[in-house]
């Protein structure tokens, strides 16, 4: 019997979800149809909507996923916290709701999987980031490895995203290194604090250059994006461009105290 390259089953999918039941059909949908498996998937709801909730579970039959739910809204980091204790593998490829595969993905995934199959120090591989992460070193196969630069004329604030919530494969045991996440706040919080977490802790992750070629986000009319940023932060105008130069300048101070001198 032919063995199936694209199976992995020392990796669990984890699918964190809310009011986005079309999103996640298409994500899964997209694994199936280029032939991806996993030892297991395990979809996190935070209190969706009845008519998601149902459709998670009509979804459930297809898929065969571990459906972990709350019966009401506790925010990213519960979302995260419940659905990775579910996660029996050694590995856990964590993927958002309003992400897809492209078909360049398998490739890669395989490439990072082995990297850190070879390389235990390594905690994480990211796929996707809506910049480059600053700071690199070359590892190999369009990787590198992100490289924390604690210095405040390493003076781009990206540096302290070592850590982000998009698609990315990570050891199962990340939460004994680094904590869980923190829950009650909001997301964009938890995730600067996870990712100041990677930083004290000494956290090692492959950051891929060319992430564009490997996931989508889709955020359609009927399921948009529920995340918001203020208007003068996207601006072009040339005092909401002076007004950011300075407010990056005062948050990359602000935020080099905190990682470097408070737990």
């Amino acid at each position: 019997m032919d063995v199936n390259v694209n199976t992995f089953p020392e990796v669990t999918l984890l699918v964190t979800h809310y009011n986005r039941s079309q999103s996640l059909e298409r994500l899964l949908q997209t694994f199936q149809q280029q032939n991806i498996s996993f030892g297991g998937i395990v979809v996190s709801d935070d209190g969706s909507k009845p008519e998601h909730v149902n459709r998670l579970k009509e979804l459930q039959s297809v898929y065969h996923y571990n459906l972990v739910t709350t019966p009401q809204n506790k925010g990213l980091g519960n979302n995260i916290n419940k659905g990775q204790d579910a996660v029996t593998t050694s590995y856990t490829l964590y993927v958002q709701e309003d992400f897809e595969p492209k078909p360049a993905f398998i490739q890669h995934f395989k490439d990072a999987f082995n990297y850190m199959q070879a390389d235990a120090g390594l905690d994480i591989a990211r796929f996707y980031a809506y910049f480059c992460y600053p700071y690199t070193k070359p590892y190999g196969k369009g990787f590198a490895e992100m490289v924390f630069k604690p210095q405040l004329w390493a003076n781009n604030h990206l540096k302290f995203y070592v850590y982000s919530d998009h698609p990315h494969l990570r050891r199962t045991t990340f939460f004994q290194k680094f904590g869980r996440y923190a829950e009650g706040i909001k997301g964009d919080i938890t995730e600067y604090r996870m990712a100041k977490a990677f930083i004290q802790h000494k956290g090692r992750g492959l950051f891929f250059e060319n992430f564009n070629n490997l996931f989508y986000q889709k955020n359609s009319s009927d399921e948009p994006s529920t995340m918001n940023r203020a208007g003068w932060r996207e601006s072009k105008n040339p005092l909401a461009l002076a007004a950011r130069f300075i407010y990056l300048q005062i948050k990359l101070a602000r935020w080099t105290y905190d990682v470097l001198y408070k737990k």
